[in-house]
């Protein structure tokens, strides 16, 4: 069986992931494709010579026979109302982050899910299928450092333009350990603080930088999460698991050790897409595979989505008040249960 794909959006995320599905993975095919920009999907189908319809639209797209899933690689805020149209035509979906811009928009998307019947939908937060955050997993789920008490996380970048914002610190970086460091530990988050350290000079006037989040888990875990994200020196993720009995710690990108010049050095990356290239691939054939063998996705969900909106909404707020700002989710259904890490890796 081959999984048709229908892709919404055709900027730059939705053309890497048409080239991972064309080129690199097995048992998918791009056939449709639509974006506000005609051009901009018209030049996708050329440049990566696909046999592909160009839409008019989504809504067009959806409603095609021919497609069995969709890529939803659009605008963040067009995301929602894409989702849901997708799965009340019960089509399959693979949302990028985020879900919808709202913990509203989230619920909206999982009560038609569950009217369904059926998960169809799978969250694009591609760091569950890292390989050092799986081994992490694997340490925590099988005891091996005892249980866990605290999280100290980086998440740092070189640089960032004038367009980035103080919000987009939470919206389009902390995200990533909001829903990863939430699935390590499977604990709910309850509360968080933000608290701002001097600011680096090279940091421009309406952004403050660095950024340290205070998190607190419903078990009374401690995580710390540092974003920075005009370190300079490089793209930098690091994350360390103090438990009871030991620690565990995200292992660094693989580099060649070189002795030189009286030195000791290894390279660190500069690009988030080479520090997740592998990730983005396990995750989509991940996706594709799940639905031919068991006709659902098995990665992160609608529920996960959710979550991450909630507790972004909470750590906006924390940067505006200063002050600890408390976290609620409504009661998790039963329809979406918990994917272990073996699933993952099955």
């Amino acid at each position: 069986m081959t999984l048709r794909f229908g892709v919404v959006g055709t900027g730059a995320i939705g053309r890497e992931h048409i080239n991972r599905i064309t080129n690199k993975l097995s048992g998918g095919e791009i056939v449709a494709v639509t974006d506000v920009n005609q051009d901009s999907a018209r030049q996708a189908v050329e440049k990566y010579q696909l046999n592909a319809v160009v839409y008019q639209d989504d809504k067009t797209l959806i409603a095609s026979e021919n497609v069995d899933a969709i890529l939803v690689t659009s605008w963040g805020p067009a995301h929602e109302g894409t989702v849901l149209a997708a799965i009340e035509a019960g089509k399959y979906v693979f949302c990028e982050k985020p879900l919808a811009t709202t913990a509203e928009g989230c619920r909206r998307i999982i009560e038609t899910e569950m009217k369904k019947g059926k998960k169809l939908v799978q969250v694009g937060f591609m760091r569950r299928y890292d390989s050092g955050y799986i081994q992490l997993k694997h340490a925590i789920e099988n005891n091996e450092i005892g249980e866990p008490l605290m999280i100290h996380a980086a998440h740092r970048n070189p640089e960032v333009d004038e367009s980035y914002t103080t919000e987009m610190a939470v919206v389009d970086t902390l995200i990533h350990e909001i829903d990863v460091l939430h699935w390590l530990v499977s604990d709910d988050y309850t509360s968080v603080q933000v608290v701002f350290p001097k600011k680096t000079k090279y940091a421009h006037n309406q952004l403050q930088d660095p950024q340290l989040f205070t998190i607190k888990t419903k078990s009374g875990i401690v995580i710390t999460v540092e974003v920075f994200v005009n370190c300079k020196y490089g793209y930098d993720i690091q994350c360390e698991v103090i438990g009871e009995e030991g620690i565990a710690k995200l292992p660094e990108y693989s580099s060649i050790v070189l002795r030189k010049a009286e030195k000791l050095s290894t390279n660190i990356l500069n690009d988030w897409k080479s520090r997740f290239m592998e990730a983005y691939d396990v995750e989509l054939q991940d996706f594709i595979d799940s639905i031919t063998k068991t006709g659902e996705p098995k990665g992160p969900t609608s529920w996960d989505g959710y979550v991450a909106a909630v507790t972004s909404d909470a750590c906006v707020k924390a940067q505006l008040t200063g002050e600890k700002e408390f976290i609620t989710l409504q009661e998790k259904p039963e329809f979406y249960c918990e994917t272990t890490v073996s699933e993952i890796m099955k």
